[in-house]
């Protein structure tokens, strides 16, 4: 696959307030350029920036409900109540069941937690974890991650005398729940100033005003900020602002002193002694966290992130990490299934969206598919299966395109739904599925820019290959924790050409491992393209190509650079990739 590149060139005035920020902040003017790209232009924000401080976490109780929510939880601690924390079973969820629980069992036994079975009382509050509730006399349910859509099930736990505390970061209908407090930043009449924390942000915020209330140092809570990152990461929230801070801080977390569950994941997942990143936790911690809930019971990712003991915590991370084997085995599976049926409707007729629909395909892995067929086709998805007379089914958007409206604008057929602009869930009549298909195609056509269905590139910088020097990449180091909204920096270096020591690796030869020299020096910088072995021919034609990157550490051989290979296209004036390819 190859990308449309969007570049924007920098202005005289941008150069210019570059080189001045750079020799402020004594960086290289690249680096200065991308920080003004991202609105940084002073000295002082760029310091906020390179520096999260956890002394610049928002008041939490400028968020609605939170003086009401911090008193009802007083009270029952004071009455002695029990309290159940009431989770999601996705990795956000399980995370910030896991933080809540854990804080408050320090200071009070009476307390459990509860998960959902996917498979048995689907998403959300549910019936059965309410009559749970009741048999074991809980008087106030702590939800997170899920609920403000919950009206019907909260208002029934209400009548059997229990309530309910909801913490959730998804958006809200114009009639809530009657629940004692509602925290959630989206709100429409919540001045928080910042609307973007994950699931678990919002429980750590709760904590926060809890131990402030009653005099708990925070430091008490700094230790539970590994959770925070990993669902900022598996959430796919924008890591800017105050998701920043508790990123940053929650990495540094999660490498120097991770909690004894995280901790066995790491083990599990071959990252010891490695410096972990916002990507570790996308493509390895995070899918082993979420295969239990998707496999069987997400209660079982609780016991293991509040597990004490590290060898007990090993073996729930074993059992967890053969759930996340069957996963890929059932997910490759699905994803082929359905792949073959977008092909034939392809060879039909052109949609600027995609919904499949299949009774047999596995509940908790639809959302994984969706993501999937996001990426390859670069479509607004919907992947649903049936459950008995009803189909529920998970949604995944392109860049800029609001997929949660694109629901809503089908909401008279649904049975519920619910989500943010990049991710949804929903349940609706089987029999209904083929009109939602209709409309949702008809919806996304009408409100799509055909440029959000193309596959691009987000250019930062173009610069040679004597630019970058090792101090260069120390400083790029500094931007991270990477994530929606503060994307890693994509480079291009046009021009360049095979040193004559490339080569195509990999079990099947799908990757080329380059050594290149451009145009202007004769420095030989080291490459990976991944997936990329149909430019190798190219590559090796002695031709001039353009190449987009990220600047990356080289694994194997510590303390040298290596250029990650977005995208290769011929130089300009050359002959096209395909060309080349026929001719040899």
């Amino acid at each position: 696959m190859h990308f449309r590149w969007k570049y924007e060139p920098p202005t005289s005035d941008n150069i210019q307030q570059a080189k001045e920020l750079g020799d402020k902040l004594k960086i290289h003017p690249i680096l200065a350029g991308l920080l003004i790209k991202r609105r940084i232009t002073t000295e002082s924000a760029a310091k906020r920036f390179f520096r999260p401080q956890l002394a610049d976490l928002i008041n939490p109780f400028l968020m609605k409900d939170m003086d009401v929510a911090v008193d009802r939880l007083n009270d029952a601690m004071g009455r002695k109540e029990r309290i159940m924390v009431y989770g999601d079973y996705d990795v956000d969820g399980c995370t910030a069941v896991a933080l809540v629980y854990k804080f408050l069992q320090q200071f009070y036994s009476n307390i459990e937690y509860y998960i959902p079975n996917r498979y048995d009382e689907g998403y959300g509050v549910s019936k059965k974890g309410i009559d749970y509730a009741k048999e074991n006399n809980v008087k106030l349910i702590i939800i997170l991650d899920c609920g403000i859509k919950a009206i019907k099930e909260i208002s029934y736990a209400k009548s059997l005398g229990i309530d309910f505390i909801i913490c959730d970061h998804h958006l809200p209908d114009e009639t809530m729940p009657p629940a004692v407090a509602i925290l959630n930043p989206k709100r429409p009449d919540d001045a928080y100033p910042f609307k973007h924390l994950s699931g678990c942000g919002v429980g750590f915020k709760f904590m926060q005003a809890f131990a402030k209330n009653n005099g708990i140092p925070f430091s008490r809570l700094i230790p539970l900020l590994d959770f925070c990152a990993v669902s900022i990461a598996a959430d796919i929230v924008p890591v800017v602002d105050e998701n920043r801070i508790l990123a940053f801080h929650g990495l540094k977390q999660l490498n120097q002193n991770p909690s004894v569950g995280l901790k066995s994941i790491i083990d599990i997942c071959g990252l010891n002694g490695r410096e972990i990143s916002m990507s570790d936790i996308i493509f390895k911690i995070g899918p082993r966290i979420n295969a239990s809930g998707r496999m069987e019971n997400g209660k079982e990712s609780v016991d293991l992130l509040v597990e004490k003991d590290f060898g007990m915590a090993l073996k729930e991370a074993r059992r967890i990490n053969e759930y996340n084997e069957q996963r890929k085995d059932i997910d490759k599976q699905m994803t082929e299934e359905a792949n073959q049926i977008v092909a034939k409707l392809e060879s039909k007729e052109h949609h600027s969206s995609i919904v499949l629909y299949d009774e047999h395909w596995k509940k908790g892995v639809i959302g994984i598919v969706a993501s999937r067929l996001t990426e390859m086709y670069f479509r607004p998805t919907v992947v649903l299966t049936r459950d008995a007379e009803f189909a529920t089914g998970s949604a995944r958007s392109v860049m800029g395109f609001d997929i949660y409206s694109a629901i809503k604008h089908c909401r008279d057929i649904l049975i519920n739904f619910g989500g943010h602009t990049y991710a949804a869930g929903l349940t609706l009549r089987w029999d209904d599925v083929p009109e939602f298909s209709k409309r949702f195609h008809s919806y996304v056509e009408e409100h799509i820019e055909p440029e959000q269905t193309e596959a691009y590139l987000d250019i930062d910088a173009e610069i040679d290959f004597k630019d970058i020097t090792k101090r260069l990449h120390n400083d790029l180091k500094r931007f991270s924790p990477f994530g929606a909204g503060n994307p890693k920096p994509i480079f291009c270096t046009k021009g360049v050409y095979d040193y004559g020591t490339s080569k195509v690796v990999g079990r099947s030869q799908e990757h080329i491992k380059l050594e290149l020299v451009d145009s202007i020096s004769a420095k030989v910088v080291n490459g990976i393209a991944f997936g990329q072995s149909a430019s190798a021919r190219y590559i090796k034609s002695k031709r001039a190509f353009d190449i987009a990157y990220t600047i990356e550490n080289n694994v194997f051989k510590r303390n040298q650079v290596q250029l990650q290979i977005e995208d290769i296209r011929p130089a300009e004036g050359e002959a096209p990739m395909s060309e080349v390819n026929k001719q040899r």
